[in-house]
């Protein structure tokens, strides 16, 4: 399998050392934004890029027929528009706030928990995300997701960073240098305090997440998320 890797940072960088232990090429490799892009051989795309350049880059690979992975994030007011996209086009696309396989299971135990304690009013419930400095957006991706699940299951109507109204999850991020993510979500009451978390080591889950994902999407059509790779929820 012929990666293009659009964006070349530290998590592009990750995932070029392992596909290629996996034995798979490198056939392009992105680093600025640009409006034209020659996929060449290329069998798939992997999208870690900027914000900026996420829905130009999905695009470019859809309008070339390259299935392309995407874990870019601050960029997901335009999803609507970039599935429309993949469907007019018969391409193929997933996106995914996080490729780990750690964090995809912590998301179904995250959706469990908060359809269990819907019941339990008394309980507040608030999240904490830490990443590197590099990172661009905050609060992640992976934290939006998570809200989003909470606010599915429960009576919470949004989310909000640091500052909530009523009826919305306060959301705290840091940024810490060389913190890879973590995400904790706390339910507290008076009498107790329910906590689960997600602490990555490295980018390694992150980046072999979404060559899995790379070699899932090949030969398919459609608009997939990592539920589909993993068969789970």
């Amino acid at each position: 399998m012929n990666i293009a890797l659009l964006g070349y940072g530290k998590m592009g960088r990750t995932i070029e050392g392992l596909a290629r232990e996996r034995g798979h090429g490198i056939s392009l490799i992105i680093n600025e934004p640009t409006k034209h892009i020659n996929f060449g051989n290329a069998d798939v795309a992997i999208d870690f890029s900027l914000p900026s350049a996420a829905v130009g880059n999905i695009k470019s690979a859809l309008k070339s027929n390259i299935p392309v992975v995407s874990g870019t994030t601050g960029w997901l007011d335009h999803y609507d528009e970039v599935a429309d996209f993949c469907e007019t086009h018969n391409g193929a696309f997933l996106y995914a706030s996080n490729f780990s396989l750690g964090v995809n299971v912590f998301f179904e135990l995250n959706r469990t928990l908060a359809r269990l304690m819907s019941a339990y009013n008394h309980y507040d419930i608030s999240m904490k995300e830490i990443h590197h400095t590099q990172k661009l957006d905050a609060p992640s991706g992976t934290a939006i997701s998570l809200a989003e699940q909470v606010i599915e299951e429960t009576a919470y109507k949004g989310w909000s960073l640091n500052l909530p109204k009523a009826q919305e999850i306060p959301i705290v991020a840091e940024r810490i240098e060389d913190v890879p993510g973590t995400h904790i979500v706390t339910y507290a009451s008076d009498i107790d305090t329910i906590q689960i978390s997600h602490e990555a080591h490295n980018r390694k889950g992150f980046a072999l997440g979404s060559i899995i994902a790379a070699e899932w999407i090949l030969n398919k059509k459609g608009v997939f998320s990592m539920k589909d790779v993993l068969n789970i929820g």
